[in-house]
């Protein structure tokens, strides 16, 4: 299956981007940018989890939602939720009602809190884990030994739902790997984002 689709202004595209109407100013305003936003980064890897079993399209299009339930993921405002924001949210038509992905949230804003006081910044302790080289074609793989040893890390660390596949993607959605396909116009851009990034 071909990596490329041709866009209404005919340029070429990783083929993902044209399955949704939501997809293309993400697939090429967003994804594989560096981002090194300290609640933006905690935003992505929330809602990795909330699409656990899910499509991404789904926890897209709720994203202004999920903003608006959690604070803008605010991880500091996060970590004071208790049980009765559990079940406010359970009871939010807006965002995905599923106890344990909200409770994780919780629980791991508040790891995030712990991990700045070890680490000074999450984006820091978060880019420690950017390859070396990209060994890999593009959209070739689900996991890497960088992902595999990030999401090792959280889970020591006491973080909850972020295994190797979501930890990929998080890294894919955040610019640690330039995952857009080979001749897709946005390839470019996102490496030269990378090159100029510093944190």
């Amino acid at each position: 299956m071909s990596k490329l689709t041709k866009g209404d202004d005919g340029l070429m595209r990783c083929t993902w981007a044209a399955a949704a109407p939501e997809f293309p100013d993400y697939h090429d305003i967003e994804w594989g940018f560096p981002e090194g936003d300290e609640f933006r980064l905690f935003e992505k890897i929330c809602l990795e989890g909330f699409q656990s079993g899910l499509s991404w399209r789904t926890i897209l299009v709720k994203r202004e939602n999920f903003r608006e339930a959690f604070h803008h993921f605010d991880f500091n405002e996060i970590a004071k939720f208790g049980e009765a924001d559990v079940e406010r949210l359970l009871q939010n038509a807006g965002i995905v009602r599923h106890r344990g992905k909200i409770e994780a949230v919780i629980n791991n804003a508040r790891r995030a809190r712990e991990l700045l006081a070890d680490e000074g910044s999450l984006a820091k302790y978060v880019w420690q884990y950017e390859p070396g080289s990209a060994d890999a074609e593009p959209q070739s793989q689900s996991t890497s030994p960088e992902s595999i040893a990030l999401s090792k890390d959280l889970k020591k660390r006491g973080w909850k739902f972020v295994g190797p596949t979501t930890a990929y993607a998080f890294m894919q959605a955040m610019g640690l790997v330039n995952d857009h396909a080979e001749g897709c116009i946005i390839r470019d851009r996102v490496a030269q984002a990378r090159a100029n990034f510093s944190l």
